[in-house]
C-alpha cells in the first residue's frame, strides 16, 4: 500500500487532499465538480459513471476518468476497465 499523506488543492488552496507521490497536479471535489457536469447520452456509459457521489469525492482517479469522457467523448478499453475494477475495489472496502 502507497504512502498517503494531505495536501493543498492546487486551484483553490483552501482544501485539503489525500495523495500520494505519483500525483502531480493535485485538484480537489470542489474545484473539480463543475467540469464533471455535462450530459452523457451512451446508456453504457451512463450506466457506468452512475456510482455513489462519495466515491467521486474520495477518488480523484474516478474524477479524471469521468472528466476525461466529457471532454473527448470516449475511453479506451484499459480507462474502462481501470475504471470498473477501482469501483469494485471502493464497493469491497465499503462492504
Amino acid at each position: 500500500m502507497a504512502v498517503k499523506f494531505k495536501q493543498k488543492c492546487f486551484r483553490c488552496r483552501k482544501n485539503y487532499v489525500t495523495v500520494t507521490y505519483r500525483q502531480r497536479f493535485v485538484v480537489c471535489y470542489d474545484c473539480q465538480k463543475s467540469e464533471m457536469k455535462g450530459e452523457i447520452k451512451d446508456p453504457k456509459m451512463k450506466e457506468m459513471f452512475d456510482i455513489p457521489e462519495e466515491y467521486y469525492k474520495n477518488n480523484s482517479f474516478l474524477r479524471d476518468i469521468k472528466v476525461k469522457y466529457l471532454q473527448w467523448g470516449e475511453l479506451t478499453e484499459k480507462q474502462i476497465a481501470a475504471f470498473k475494477r477501482t469501483v469494485e475495489e471502493l464497493n469491497k472496502q465499503k462492504a
